[in-house]
């Protein structure tokens, strides 16, 4: 690894260091004890990726969407996916206008800078394939014409692990579409009395003032291309990569486009912790969320793909 050490400085202007602090904590302050998962969140957008929350209802997944859609000053939709929900519904129409005598297109609820695809696995495969463009290229295309979505473009889906009755489970070619799989879990006791004496999570949501914008997130998703990662990190990164193609229990292991996932969040783990240099710590603190749900076990066992990721990780040394 490089001589760098670790509280080498960000070269992030102070004002924008500030401001991207005062987000973290502002959301840290609605969704209570949850500092990682608030962390990864971040992660995701600032890597510019999407989101999957995969947790029991109550548990916080729609108030941490609504909090990163205050805080950050995007606009927002909350999609509730449902089995009679047409691609039509999310990504628009094409209406005839008598006026015009011409075909105008009316866009949906996709068209918003944070979208919430509450319990996308509700959806039928249809459904679920009109977000893959989307997500994958920020646009969608209606009657042969491409129309480009607002930047930025955040996709925040959840899903109920328990409740399966009446749901497609999402296909692994969508699975990759999401930068991060992660679970909120259930409260500590601390933070759970907090939540039963303080006010209530939507009325505080209706308090919360802005601490950036649209221009500050550009800014740091250009930061985040520019963080370093020596040679020594990459090539901890393919042996990471590696290990998943060799592994007993895994069939199918990370493809290339993961592994640029996963420099990717690393990057933006790198910055979130105020360095301009990647270190096997950075890598290592967001490899199960990124790598967990694109993985494929074999059939002769039924281990979690989480506990396999792990164990993984542990058994390869930083290089």
């Amino acid at each position: 690894m490089t001589a760098m050490t670790p509280d080498t400085p960000t070269d992030l202007p102070a004002e924008l260091r500030a401001r991207l602090d005062r987000a973290v904590a502002q959301v840290n302050g609605v969704l209570l004890g949850k500092a990682a998962q608030v962390n990864l969140a971040f992660v995701s957008l600032l890597a510019g990726g999407h989101l999957l929350i995969e947790d029991l209802p109550g548990v916080g997944k729609t108030t941490l969407a609504h909090a990163l859609a205050a805080t950050l000053d995007l606009s927002f939709q909350r999609v509730q996916f449902i089995s009679d929900l047409l691609p039509s519904d999310i990504i628009g129409v094409s209406i005839f206008e008598r006026d015009s005598n011409r075909f105008e297109f009316h866009a949906g609820p996709l068209f918003a800078q944070l979208v919430l695809a509450d319990e996308i696995n509700r959806a039928t495969p249809k459904t679920q394939s009109a977000l893959l463009e989307a997500m994958a290229e920020q646009q969608v295309t209606v009657d042969g014409r491409s129309h480009p979505l607002p930047t930025p473009f955040f996709v925040v889906a959840t899903q109920n692990p328990l409740d399966l009755a009446g749901t497609y489970p999402l296909p692994d070619s969508q699975l990759d579409r999401f930068m991060l799989r992660i679970s909120l879990d259930y409260p500590s006791r601390e933070a759970e009395r907090e939540l039963l004496t303080s006010a209530n999570r939507q009325e505080l949501i209706a308090t919360l003032s802005p601490c950036m914008g649209t221009v500050d997130i550009h800014a740091l998703r250009q930061r985040v291309n520019g963080i370093i990662a020596s040679p020594a990190l990459i090539d901890y990164l393919q042996a990471l990569i590696g290990a998943t193609r060799n592994h007993a229990d895994i069939h199918v292991g990370l493809s290339p486009r993961a592994g640029l996932a996963l420099l990717a969040a690393a990057r933006a783990q790198a910055l979130l912790n105020g360095r301009t240099f990647v270190l096997p710590e950075d890598l290592q603190a967001v490899f199960v969320p990124v790598t967990a749900h694109r993985l494929t076990l074999g059939s002769g066992g039924n281990r979690d793909r989480v506990a396999v990721t792990r164990e993984l990780l542990a058994g390869v040394a930083v290089r």
